[in-house]
């Protein structure tokens, strides 16, 4: 992308200074998204019991993880405007308290329909947490620490993914349904007293401007003025083609996969889970290393990632025989792991193309990508799986068709951003000569 620059990013003279402050009120955004991705993906580990608790087949199974994802997806745009408009603390104790409402409200759900309800709540909170965290390291930070910053966000999301899939799984055996989930609804009460105590916007003498706010006009000035960035279009292609591999997978189809398809007992289809968990999270740590010193690295590790997925999904699902080997399982999670980071490389293209006050907004379109296309396959699995008689290799299959079509978009796109960024790059350099000192 960029020739020889250690980073496209520039630090600016107005830069927030970082420091222990800074790492505890943005550890406080990220301890909620913590618990947001815990609530997200419980029911991952929970699909076998969903679907006995409320007598649903694999297509409404789905229903429950597709509904939760159409609302992220769908409020991402507008939850960038809200964090423009109205701050991080806003936005993220509206959100806490929605996702709070939906996972209590999913632990007692009588019924399919109130089940469902309560999925969609859950969703709509979830959807204000990640960008909301992405702006409070932003306005925290000094824009050189962007790349990692991001990176160890979704690590700790990671981390929240692991909870479910040890003691969310454990517990629902152990403890059952309602207690499982009405007891960790309890974490949503703790991030919701920190939040509302400790956190703030930004660092004092760091104050955004004011900005001029006229309605629907400024959120059509927004929208436009992030989506004419190609680095924004790029970010949405990267964070569509990388992140939905896996998680599908994680959010629902998983554990039937593994358990249904190919013979594996609960505890060591977990055990698989947690691996990709742990893989993403070390993975994680390297990308953001290598993206902070080589910005040039970005777009040759979201391919490589896309090809490396490919490959491992397509060996997987044509190996003959009713089982795949339990070394190719694990080497298939182990690859899947890099499809998280490889997504938090869509935020490094957009950042660097908008200005403060539009942070949100194209994170906002970024973040869309992946949800729009786990969503997609959520949904294909489900129906196809319907069609086949459970017939998992066809409906897995349906990951190469949305894959190819990001691929091609995120060729496409890479060359326009990379000369964007370099003009970026040389006005930034010479409005830094003419700083007066």
């Amino acid at each position: 992308m960029s020739t020889g620059h250690r980073s496209a990013t520039v630090s600016l003279p107005g830069d927030p200074p970082g420091g222990r402050r800074a790492v505890w009120v943005w550890g406080i955004g990220v301890a909620v998204y913590f618990v947001a991705v815990i609530f997200r993906t419980s029911l991952g580990v929970a699909g076998l019991d969903a679907a006995d608790r409320f007598q649903v087949n694999a297509s409404a199974l789905s229903t429950f993880s597709i509904l939760q994802l159409l609302v992220y997806a769908g409020m991402q745009i507008p939850v960038g405007l809200m964090v423009d408009r109205f701050g991080t603390r806003r936005v993220l104790t509206l959100g806490v308290i929605l996702f709070t409402v939906g996972q209590l409200g999913f632990a007692f759900s009588p019924s399919y329909g109130t089940a469902l309800a309560s999925r969609a709540l859950l969703g709509c909170g979830d959807a204000m947490t990640f960008i909301s965290v992405l702006r409070l390291g932003t306005r925290w930070f000094p824009a050189r620490r962007g790349p990692m910053i991001a990176q160890v966000a979704a690590l700790f999301g990671m981390a929240g993914n692991l909870v479910s899939t040890i003691f969310i799984s454990r517990t629902l055996q152990g403890l059952g349904w309602t207690t499982t989930f009405a007891g960790s609804a309890l974490a949503g009460v703790v991030v919701f007293v920190l939040l509302v105590l400790f956190l703030k916007d930004h660092p004092e003498g760091h104050e955004p401007p004011p900005a001029e706010h006229a309605g629907a006009a400024f959120v059509r000035k927004q929208i436009a003025a992030s989506w004419r960035e190609p680095g924004t279009r790029l970010g949405m292609w990267v964070h569509f083609t990388t992140q939905f591999p896996a998680m599908f997978f994680l959010l629902l189809w998983g554990m039937p996969f593994l358990v249904e398809d190919q013979g594996l007992s609960r505890a060591d289809a977990g055990e698989l889970l947690t691996l990709i968990v742990l893989s993403n999270m070390v993975v994680g740590l390297v990308y953001g290393q290598v993206i902070a010193r080589h910005h040039a690295a970005r777009a040759p590790l979201a391919l490589g990632t896309v090809a490396a997925t490919a490959l491992a999904w397509a060996v997987t699902l044509l190996h003959p025989g009713d089982h795949a080997p339990l070394w190719l399982l694990i080497t298939l999670c182990a690859v899947l792991g890099a499809c998280g980071p490889a997504s938090m490389i869509g935020f490094d293209f957009a950042r660097p193309a908008n200005p403060p006050e539009r942070q949100g907004t194209a994170s906002g379109i970024v973040n869309m990508g992946g949800f729009m296309a786990s969503m997609a396959t959520l949904f294909a699995v489900g129906v196809l799986l319907d069609a086949t008689g459970d017939n998992y290799r066809i409906a897995f299959s349906s990951v190469f068709v949305l894959e190819a079509v990001g691929a091609v978009q995120i060729l496409r796109l890479r060359a326009r951003t990379a000369r964007r960024e370099r003009e970026r790059l040389v006005a930034s350099r010479v409005e830094a000569v003419h700083v007066p000192v």
